[in-house]
């Protein structure tokens, strides 16, 4: 079975992202952020701190109930002490609500930021080894953009999941507490049907249970539409950011090929998508405003409307009309939750399913690389061996077909082999090799205690320092300013030996041919014994192509090299040549003689 064939299951949203993200919560961390084995307490505690002061915050609308009860008590009966006692009662209240709400704030956001961080990590251990990065991106599925994913979308995810659990945990213990509260101050009236006396206790709080229940029918009703518009817009965001981006990285060969009008255009259209998703949250915020907006206005008069007979009767006094009202409020507050919360909801929704649409994705690459179903091509080192040698090797699509027919082959230690012919086929052999192509079948033996180095035709260049584009992947402390300068000077950019320490954006700052030559300082800087190059030269002059593969000759006699290449001046550089050939749909290996190598040596001095 093909990767492509494989859909993601999508059953089980809570149970998927617990799976995901709850080992943060988890008494015993493994993975993640956390050392192994390390108890996780701190987690823990903080939790349970952040818990007591969402019960202070649920105190202070309770004292202010009370607050308002004896305030509007004492103006009723027009009596001063009551009045400045209560003025320093609510100076009091306003004390214990900032430091509570301080404290709230810092061990909530601590929390945030300590979930984020550890499911940053996973994803990222996830994502960047053994090649995953590059691998995922040839499987379908939902898993599109994984810089936004990682940056964004588990910020969203796990920032939103702590505030809105607060949020429910807040207005459920305000329910409790203002629900025995409503029912306190309902009494017991007496109603009268059809010639019989009812008693009905707590009748506000059964019209504030209809009130709430109908209202937040009537939302989430109305709301539907906009967890899918949330969605949508989400999704057309990161494939603007992605363009954007795309189009940073290559800002030098757009404008040498002055193809600022087609990016523009490009970007035009992505960023028309994301007017589409605005224009369509809009439109589904739009319906709910119209029922918020007259919902909001209702909830501030309609408590006061209820109790207003009991007060006008003299069955209350003001104060306890004034607290009935507060705590009708209070209570229809806490039950609307899921229509204050609702467009959150959304977005934290729809941020998880693309943090799991990418999680998901790079388990599926595992299970199909560990063998569920397909052939995989299976890299080793041997002991016992000191040659590179490829035994039935085939090498096939994402989707399952061959690409490269299965072949038997042996590189000595010391060989100069040229590999030519189809292109994509020689990219794969190397990867395979590198362990980041797994789809195919058949043995790849590496060499013992053996260092090898792959020159990709455009070195990656890390934005930072000179220094640490010549180490990498290693750190720039290994790079000795001795060991630069004669790495630099062999190659001919010994004037940037200046800028070692300077960060910068390297593969802008310099032209494609010096990055190149800058990869083979790389290459003297860690003196591996097996060299691949894979169109290593191809921006290079002939003069400096040659200079390189001389500097190699010289530099590395008794290492083994690799080349891709087809320019005329390399196979004068080596000894076998092997040409992988087009037949049909798929590629065959074959060798063939590469002449004399030191007749044609001379000959290109010449």
């Amino acid at each position: 079975m093909s990767i492509a064939s494989r859909t993601p299951d999508r059953s089980g949203f809570t149970r998927r992202f617990l799976h995901l993200a709850g080992g943060f919560w988890s008494a015993d961390c493994r993975s993640g952020g956390s050392r192994p084995g390390r108890r996780n307490w701190t987690v823990w505690l903080l939790a349970g701190a952040l818990g007591l002061l969402t019960v202070g915050q649920v105190v202070v609308p309770i004292l202010l109930n009370l607050w308002s009860q004896h305030l509007f008590d004492a103006l009723e009966q027009r009596s001063m002490d009551r009045f400045v006692l209560m003025i320093a009662a609510a100076g009091g209240i306003i004390l214990f609500n900032i430091v509570n709400t301080i404290l709230h704030l810092r061990v909530k956001r601590r929390l945030q930021l300590g979930w984020r961080t550890w499911l940053t990590q996973k994803l990222l251990g996830d994502w960047l080894t053994r090649g995953r990065q590059h691998q995922v991106t040839y499987l379908s599925g939902d898993h599109d953009n994984p810089d936004g994913r990682i940056a964004e979308d588990i910020r969203i995810a796990t920032e939103a999941a702590i505030d809105l659990v607060l949020s429910l945990s807040y207005c459920a213990l305000l329910l409790i507490s203002f629900t025995n509260i409503l029912w306190r101050l309902s009494g017991a009236p007496e109603v009268t049907l059809a010639g019989s006396t009812f008693h009905v206790p707590g009748y506000l709080l059964y019209i504030a249970l209809v009130y709430a229940a109908v209202g937040t029918s009537i939302a989430l009703l109305m709301g539907k539409p906009l967890v899918k518009a949330v969605n949508r817009r989400q999704g057309h965001e990161a494939s603007f950011r992605f363009g954007l981006a795309r189009v940073r990285e290559n800002a030098q060969d757009v404008a040498l090929l002055h193809g600022e009008s087609g990016e523009r255009q490009r970007l035009g259209v992505l960023f028309g998508g994301v007017q589409r998703g605005w224009n369509g949250q809009t439109h589904a915020l739009s319906n709910m405003m119209v029922f918020s907006a007259a919902y909001s206005v209702l909830s501030a008069v309609f408590p006061i409307l209820v109790a207003s007979p009991s007060y006008i009767a003299g069955a209350i006094s003001l104060g306890v009309l004034m607290q009935t009202a507060q705590a009708f409020q209070q209570t229809v507050g806490a039950l609307s939750w899921p229509i204050d919360n609702l467009a959150r909801a959304a977005e934290w929704k729809a941020s998880v399913e693309r943090v799991l649409g990418l999680h998901e994705a790079l388990q599926r690459l595992d299970r199909e690389i560990g063998g569920e179903g397909t052939e995989r091509i299976t890299v080793e080192r041997s002991d016992g061996e000191h040659s590179l040698g490829f035994h039935g090797l085939s090498i096939a699509e994402p989707d399952g077909r061959r690409a490269v027919e299965p072949f038997d082959l042996e590189i000595r230690p010391g060989e100069r082999v040229l590999i030519v012919g189809d292109p994509a086929a020689a990219v794969r052999l190397f990867r395979a090799v590198a362990r980041v192509w797994p789809w195919g079948g058949g043995r790849v033996v590496l060499p013992a205690l053996s260092r090898v180095f792959f020159m990709a035709e455009r070195p990656y260049l890390p934005h930072d320092t000179l220094r640490a584009a010549l180490s990498y992947p290693d750190g720039a402390e290994t790079v000795s300013d001795a060991r630069a300068a004669e790495a630099l000077g062999r190659i001919g950019l010994g004037h940037l030996l200046a800028r070692l320490d300077e960060p910068d954006s390297w593969d802008e700052v310099l032209a494609v041919p010096e990055q190149q030559l800058l990869g083979f300082a790389r290459l003297l800087i860690h003196r591996p014994d097996w060299i691949f190059l894979e169109d290593s030269t191809d921006s290079l002059d002939p003069r400096t192509e040659e200079a390189m593969l001389r500097l190699i000759d010289a530099e590395f006699p008794d290492a083994t090299l690799i080349t891709i290449g087809s320019h005329p001046g390399l196979e004068a550089h080596h000894r076998r040549k092997l040409v992988l050939e087009r037949v049909g749909d798929t590629v065959r290996m074959r060798e063939v003689p590469c002449g004399d190598r030191d007749r044609r040596i001379a000959a290109v001095a010449e």
